[in-house]
Formats: C-alpha cells, structure tokens, sequence
C-alpha cells in the first residue's frame, strides 16, 4: 500500500527527498578518467552515466530492466472543443497501444524496454476545469496512488508517457497556474488551426480566472490536471523512493510533475529530460524547471515517444562506460 491516505500525506512525502549516492557517482568519474579517450570526451554522455549510478545507487549502473508506462486519462474540458479530436480517440488509441500497431510501441522495443499501459476511468472523465475542480481530493489521491503503485522495485529505468485528448489543456491550466502567463502556455496540440488555439487560449485564461484562489501546488494539479497527469507525478515521485531514475517524455509530462519542483527544490534531481517537443511551451517549462533535455527531433507525439527514443542515448552512454578498455589494458599511453 502507498504511504499517503490524504494532501498532507502526499504533501510530506514529496518532502522526503532519498539523497542520492554521491559514491557511486564518484566511482563512475574514477573509471572514466582511466578510459581511453581524452577527459571530458564523450561529454554528457560522461555526466549520464554518473546519474544513472547515483540514482540507482550502485557503481555500475546497468539498463537490464527498462520500463515504459502509459497513463491515460479523459478530460471533461473536451466539451469545449480544445482539440480536433473526440474523446473517443483515448480508449481506441489505448488498443492499439495494446494491440502493438502504436509507434511507442515500435519505439519501446527498438529501445529494449517493456511497455504497459494503465488506463484511468476512460468511462468517467475529469470535470470541465473551466466550470468547476478537474478533480475532488479523494478522485485525485486515487490517480496519483495508481501511478505510485505502478513503479516496482529493481526497475533500472521508467519513462513515464501520457494518452489523453485535451491533455495540453490540462497541461497548459497548471503551467499557469504554477507560474503565471495564463493562456500563453497554451500550443496547439494535436493541430489546432488559428481559431481553435485561440480559444484554447481564452479557456484556459477563463479557467484560471475561475480558480485564482488555488495557490497550492497539489491542489493546482488535482483543479486543473486530469487522472493521466496525475498518476505521472505519482509514479516519478515513486520512482524517487525507490532509487529508479526518470526520462520524462514531453509537455503533458513535465506539467505533470512541475508542482512538485514548488514543493520541494531538489524533487526532480533523479528526472532527465528526454527531449524537448514542438509543442511552443515545452522548452519554457524544461527552463523554468532547469531540465536540459537530451534531444531536439520536433517531436509532439505523446505516448513516452520522446523518452522511448532517448534510452538510446542512455545505452550508449552506459556501453561506453563499461565496455572501452582503460589505458593500461590497453597498452595506450596517457
């Protein structure tokens, strides 16, 4: 069972924050430093590896057991017309992640990870956060709980993704929220023409108008969020309890958990940005929250799509580190 049976609950375990395990990160820089390459020459990929072992917490960190999980949620602000596409698209994009024919899918194994999907009361969306809270407290402890109780230990890996038509809005409501701007972090999703984002945008600055009381971080994702996003924050902060490392995918993701950064400055030390997305506001949101994303490939998918492709980039970091020879097994001069 998850520790957390109320806000305050959740609230205090987002303050406990496991450090992470600065001598296994020490131990990667000693074997680097011994490589045959110039220090320093394989850049990030050097400062990877060192995060991978501190937060798994082991001095040869390892990528045996990689996972993707995809949250998916219905948003009652679809009534309002903020994307091109029904709600109904959710549960029918959610079989064919089932069915394999998703491109996370072709991503997921491409990359070697598992994938599973966790759907959230598709039959029972969010309220309109427009007109009234997305969620009450008991509907929003119980998504984070899904979410938290979805990360098993010994995972080396989660990348957390996200299904759910008007999500962006939800996205783009806590972004707001949490720092100002109201409708300018709203994009245009899964293709909005000019009449549409706009009033994306006047939703959303209505619905801030609406809920302007609501200060506190949790608070502004259970009024604003929907399930999806929701069981995103639960399963990075799980992840943090239990010394899993993230690459957070896009947009939706990184609202998802932005509330925590509010709450606790060091939440999000165990999180990578995988990738930065064409949806306008993502790149503000990574440098509000100083993540430096791994890539830039005009990506706007969703689906974990971004870090699916980025556990590349993990895999070879970590191939370098533990498979090149150091200079005195390989007879190389430094």
């Amino acid at each position: 069972m998850t520790a957390f049976s109320s806000l305050a609950d959740l609230r205090h375990l987002c303050q406990t924050l496991p450090p992470p395990d600065l001598d296994a990160a020490a131990a990667v820089r000693v074997r680097q430093a011994q490589l045959t390459k110039p220090a320093g020459s394989l850049g990030r990929l050097e400062s990877l590896v060192a995060w991978l072992a501190a937060w798994q917490r082991r001095e040869m960190p390892r990528l045996d057991r990689v996972e993707v999980i995809i949250f998916a949620g219905n948003h009652g602000v679809t009534t309002c017309g903020v994307s091109p596409f029904p709600a109904s698209v959710t549960a029918q994009m959610v079989a064919n992640f089932e069915a394999g024919g998703a491109a996370i899918n072709q991503l997921a194994r491409v990359a070697g990870a598992k994938l599973r999907v966790c759907p959230l009361s598709l039959d029972q969306p969010t309220r309109n956060f427009v007109e009234a809270e997305a969620m009450d407290e008991a509907e929003f402890l119980d998504a984070v709980r899904i979410g938290y109780d979805s990360v098993d230990h010994g995972v080396d890996l989660l990348c957390p993704g996200e299904m759910g038509i008007g999500n962006t809005s939800s996205a783009a409501a806590v972004a707001g929220a949490l720092f100002g701007g109201a409708e300018s972090w709203a994009g245009r999703g899964t293709g909005l023409d000019d009449a549409g984002l706009a009033r994306k945008q006047q939703l959303i600055a209505a619905a801030l108008d609406q809920h302007a009381s609501v200060r506190d971080p949790l608070d502004i994702l259970r009024v604003f969020g929907g399930r999806e996003l929701a069981a995103i924050f639960g399963a990075v902060l799980s992840a943090r309890q239990k010394s899993v490392p993230v690459l957070l995918d896009g947009f939706v993701c990184t609202a998802a958990v932005a509330p925590w950064a509010q709450i606790a400055a060091a939440a999000l030390d165990h999180v990578q940005a995988a990738h930065v997305s064409a949806e306008a506001a993502h790149r503000r949101l990574l440098e509000t929250l100083r993540l430096e994303p791994l890539l830039d490939l005009g990506m706007r998918l969703g689906e974990a799509s971004g870090a699916a492709v980025a556990i590349g980039v993990l895999r070879a970091a970590l191939a370098c580190h533990t498979g090149m020879a150091t200079f005195a097994e390989a007879g190389v001069g430094h």
